[in-house]
């Protein structure tokens, strides 16, 4: 069993200037001579934890952390309407990722993510393999459409009362087409109130996905503060509406560029959000990937999940 360490915060914080107006706040803990890693946050516009590390050695790794764009601590802030979403997009990203690694001084890191980041933790590593030395990735998540259209609609076979509130927050004439294009167009409305309410039904749903899972708990998506959700939403609506701007597989096609990059996926057996199906293809086309599914956990995690995590991580802290 590998035990949690004692909470560990930053040691260094600061702003990265994108050079088109935003600036991206990250963080380091751990060990400043330690193995360096970055982790990649979920939603997209969740933003990175606000507390300290436990399951990272310590002394072992260096851990760099932050939040993507317009999320978080970074401005633009999405809450604020002003905030250009065509300047936030996964190459936008997968930039202020390399970005970010030059400006820390560091030449080859580990990437772990979790649900949207572990799609741009895999995304980063097909582009940028020789700067990676090993993934570790849970709620495995690869953004193609058909897990975009499950997620918002497919799944609503489990919830159909929650997935009827969310498609009739939409205007009636657009309830039956891109329900995604109709919320990120309720983002962008000039009313305050209007963007707060529909962050508040898609949250909802969100919520509804997880609420049947082993640790699914109340509100786990919408007890955010107002700001936050409303960025989370408007972030989450902008990428998965454009597919997150790469071709259907993608990720699993181009899998074979993973090569020699050790990784490890984690993937709940009761995600219905991201069902394991996903992490499967993905091991399989990813040459030495290992998959461990775990039978007590879903999108939530478990305590079995994030044991497992960190046996990776304690794995791969020398090597």
């Amino acid at each position: 069993m590998v035990d949690l360490y004692p909470p560990t915060g930053p040691y260094d914080r600061g702003f990265l200037d994108t050079g088109d107006g935003n600036r991206l706040y990250y963080e380091q803990l751990g060990n400043p001579d330690g193995k360096p890693a970055v982790q990649l946050h979920g939603g997209p516009g969740a933003g990175a934890p606000d507390r300290p590390i436990r399951g990272w050695d310590p002394d072992a790794y260096r851990v760099v952390r932050f939040d993507q764009r317009n999320c978080g601590r970074s401005t633009p802030h999405a809450s604020d309407p002003a905030a250009d979403m065509r300047l936030n997009t996964t190459r936008h990203l997968i930039e202020d990722i390399e970005r970010l690694r030059e400006h820390l001084g560091i030449e080859r890191w580990l990437v772990n993510g979790a649900s949207w980041g572990s799609a741009l933790s895999v995304a980063y590593a097909q582009q940028h393999p020789e700067r990676v030395t090993e993934v570790v990735i849970a709620a495995v998540f690869t953004a193609r459409r058909s897990e975009i259209d499950w997620l918002y609609r497919g799944a609503g076979q489990f919830h159909p009362e929650a997935w009827d509130r969310f498609r009739d927050a939409v205007p009636e004439g657009e309830r039956d087409g891109d329900l995604l294009a109709a919320y990120a167009r309720l983002m962008e409305h000039p009313d305050r109130a209007v963007r707060e309410r529909a962050a508040a039904d898609w949250l909802a749903w969100e919520d509804a996905v997880v609420s049947g899972e082993p640790n699914g708990m109340p509100g786990m998506y919408s007890r955010q503060e107002t700001d936050a959700r409303v960025a989370f939403v408007r972030i989450c609506a902008h990428v998965f509406g454009n597919g997150a701007w790469w071709e259907e597989g993608r990720l699993i096609r181009d899998a074979h560029k993973l090569a020699g990059i050790p990784g490890v996926l984690v993937h709940g057996r009761h995600d219905l959000g991201c069902p394991v199906q996903t992490a499967w293809e993905l091991a399989k086309a990813w040459p030495g990937a290992r998959l461990h599914i775990i039978e007590d956990s879903g999108h939530a995690g478990s305590e079995l999940m994030g044991r497992t995590i960190r046996e990776a991580l304690e794995e791969f802290k020398t090597r």
